[in-house]
């Protein structure tokens, strides 16, 4: 089965850590393409390569006022991501909850004395 493309699929999207980089970075507030560039440090032709794909699949907004164009992230788009990584949120609390459990089970355990040297 071929492999959906990165440009129709927002989990293939943020596959790309770049584009990972972006949305965190976009999280906190709407920012200007430049801001996107310079405090990133990456070059600008990328950083419009990576919005474009995501303005395609839908995980950030655009807003133009003049010249200029206004980036933020679309938090609807984003919760299916987030909701599918709760489930292995969910499935490590409860492994490492399992570990917990055992460890204090193990702490109950007597130990055996130690064994005296030989010399």
């Amino acid at each position: 089965m071929a492999r959906a493309a990165t440009t129709t699929d927002a989990f293939n999207a943020v596959a790309e850590p770049r584009r990972r980089q972006i949305l965190s970075y976009l999280a906190l507030r709407e920012r200007p393409v430049g801001d996107i560039v310079t405090d990133l440090k990456l070059d600008q032709p990328s950083v419009s390569k990576h919005l474009g794909v995501l303005r395609r699949v839908g995980l950030v907004h655009v807003r133009c006022s003049g010249r200029h164009k206004f980036y933020r992230t679309n938090a609807n788009a984003i919760r299916p991501l987030h909701e599918w990584a709760a489930t292995f949120e969910r499935y490590w609390a409860h492994q490492l909850l399992r570990v917990k459990q055992i460890a204090e089970q193990e702490m109950k355990q007597p130990r055996p004395a130690p064994s005296p040297n030989k010399p």
